[in-house]
């Protein structure tokens, strides 16, 4: 049920879906459950996406059996139709009313009702309620953690579409480069950004992104909104760019000077998260350890800064394992985590003053090998000047 429309967009293989779907069907034996409730959102998508080939605008719910065909329950009732064509299921239907009716009546249906169901995706604690007093036999538990240690290791075709994000990334840096100059405002850098990858199939990820003076900055990290701040000469634009091919982003990380070459302070910092950013690539490698990679940032804290955002985390298909900060600051949430090969991690050193007024950020997705990482980028690691 596919027209030319949607052949021309990317898609991944029949073997490459088959290939997933084992994969998670191994993963639910070695757990004893019976199906699947996998759940997306809108900007959450990445988990009904990875065994349906396809990116929920709204709601969805992934019914996956043990055994026997899923089945999409998708939300709105106008979203079925590009649905049906697009999904590689051929049990596409609407979700009903939003009491969950029509889930926890399919789940009956199926002989489902009183068996150990794994619930995957940031379903909300009210749905699992309904779902629970809906089901009183059926034993749910989080399989959620299993699911993402699935898709840690990326697969050829995977690795392509990230790489295909990444050049889209970097169009969007070299955008800003050619574009980017005294009197604009903030927001219009939101258009410069999407219009370099846009007219070419890609989609927004995220685009962060935050300017201030260098000579008094007031700004530590880029800003999830674009204000109407006009930029003016001696400005510095910190960014972080992911766009994507088909819900595969690349991410990349780099600074600007606006009109005039960085400060003195602003290029110590950046040639500092340099560094760091190479030290830390260096060591991350198939066997390495997260606490290698923490050995490798302790120069940040030593030369007296400090930072606000993850070193280093998992990326590709949604915001993954290992989320890495400093020994300083703590909050590193995977103790003991193991690189393996075809993992693609964003190396991201976010060096600050510890007043949080100033601040740089470099870095870029990468993929894990045998021998060290390889970068999904090519757009250069250097404080840009622009305008």
């Amino acid at each position: 049920m596919s027209d030319d429309t949607d052949r021309a967009q990317p898609r991944f293989s029949d073997a490459e879906i088959a290939r997933r779907h084992a994969a998670v069907r191994e993963m639910m034996a070695e757990d004893g459950l019976d199906a699947l409730i996998v759940y997306s959102t809108a900007g959450g998508f990445s988990e009904v996406q990875y065994l349906a080939d396809f990116r929920t605008a709204r709601e969805a719910y992934l019914i996956f059996p043990a055994e026997g065909e899923p089945t999409l329950l998708a939300q709105y009732f106008n979203h079925v139709p590009y649905a049906r064509r697009r999904a590689r299921l051929a049990d596409v239907r609407w979700a009903g009313p939003p009491d969950l009716s029509t889930l926890i009546t399919h789940l009956r249906e199926r002989g489902l009702s009183d068996r150990r169901i794994g619930l995957v995706g940031a379903l909300p604690w009210r749905q699992y309620a309904t779902i629970h007093a809906g089901l009183p036999q059926a034993e749910l538990c989080d399989a959620a953690a299993h699911f993402q240690r699935l898709r840690l290791v990326k697969s050829e075709e995977e690795l392509t579409f990230l790489r295909a994000g990444a050049a889209l990334s970097d169009l969007a840096m070299e955008a800003l480069e050619r574009e980017v100059r005294p009197g604009i405002a903030e927001y219009a850098l939101a258009a410069i950004v999407e219009g370099a990858y846009l007219p070419l199939g890609g989609h927004t990820h995220i685009h962060y992104m935050a300017t201030t003076p260098m000579r008094n900055p007031s700004v530590c990290a880029p800003a999830q909104s674009q204000s109407d701040r006009v930029l003016r000469a001696g400005d510095v634009l910190i960014t972080e760019i992911s766009a994507q091919c088909d819900g595969y982003p690349g991410q990349i990380l780099r600074c600007f000077s606006i009109g005039e070459p960085p400060t003195s302070e602003y290029q110590r910092m950046h040639d500092l998260a340099v560094r760091v950013f190479e030290r830390v690539a260096v060591v991350v490698r198939a066997g390495a350890t997260v606490e290698e990679a923490l050995d490798a940032a302790d120069a940040i804290d030593a030369a007296g800064y400090t930072i606000c955002d993850d070193l280093l985390h998992g990326f590709g298909g949604g915001y993954l394992a290992p989320h890495v900060r400093t020994r300083q600051t703590g909050g590193t949430r995977h103790p003991g985590f193991v690189f393996a090969e075809n993992m693609t991690v964003v190396i991201q050193p976010n060096v600050i003053t510890p007043d949080e007024r100033m601040g740089v950020q470099v870095g870029e997705l990468v993929r894990v090998t045998r021998t060290g990482v390889e970068s999904l980028h090519r757009y250069p690691m250097r404080f840009v000047e622009c305008g």
